[in-house]
Order: C-alpha cells, then structure tokens, then sequence
C-alpha cells in the first residue's frame, strides 16, 4: 500500500546550476547522503526525508524516463520565492487555480525538468 511520494531522480547535465536552483532558489538543503559509489546529492525540505535526488556525471540516457510531466512542490512565502525567482532571471509561471484556489508557480530547471509549487491561496501574489 502506498503511504506517501518519496523522492523524485533529476540527472544534472550541469552541477553547479543545478544545486543553485534547488538550493538558491527552491531552499532546499544539501543533507546526508550514503556512498553510493557515484557523485550526487540528496535535497531536502523541512522534514526528515530526501525530497529530490541529483546524480552527477551521468550521461543523460538517450531514451528518458516514461511520461511524468513535472514534480509539485507544497511551498509557502510566495512574495519570497517570486522574488528570488525575478532577482535570478529564472522564468516562470504563476497562476490561481479557478475560485480563489491555491498559488501554482511553474518553471524548469537547469536540466528541463518542469517544477512546480503550490502556495496557500491566502497567500498573496504580490
């Protein structure tokens, strides 16, 4: 039976930037990561669980993983985070579900990943 989403696996095409977005502008944390025997890093959130995995020096495989659209995020502080998003330049896409839902910011990472984050619908858009 499943309990809950574990973790999502990006293949970081280029490290730095990669870590940047997670950590910069989506506040993840680098934290503990066993030795796997390859270079990478577990990210997380608040909790005690690794919410994204990044593997480094992979090749991206020629036929990529099935048909997942995006990884969603539940996030709060929307002003902070658009704001860090405007500061870098990073595009993005910020809407309301329909009848004052909640706040949907999509954007991409370095790699084409799409991400988004959900915000509280009383939170303010700014």
């Amino acid at each position: 039976m499943i309990i809950g989403m574990n973790h999502f696996t990006v293949i970081a095409e280029d490290e730095k930037k990669t870590l940047e977005f997670y950590t910069g502008l989506l506040g993840l944390r680098i934290g503990h990561r066993p030795n796997l025997g390859f270079p990478g890093a577990w990210l997380y959130g608040e909790g005690p669980q690794a919410l994204v995995h990044l593997y480094f020096d992979r090749p991206v495989p020629a036929q990529r993983a099935g048909v997942i659209d995006h990884m969603a995020f539940t996030a709060r502080d929307l002003r902070t985070v658009k704001a860090r998003f405007d500061a870098s330049g990073t595009k993005y896409e910020l809407r309301q579900l329909p009848g004052g839902g909640i706040w949907q910011l999509f954007c991409h990472d370095p790699n084409g990943a799409k991400v988004e984050l959900d915000f509280d619908a009383s939170e303010a858009a700014g």
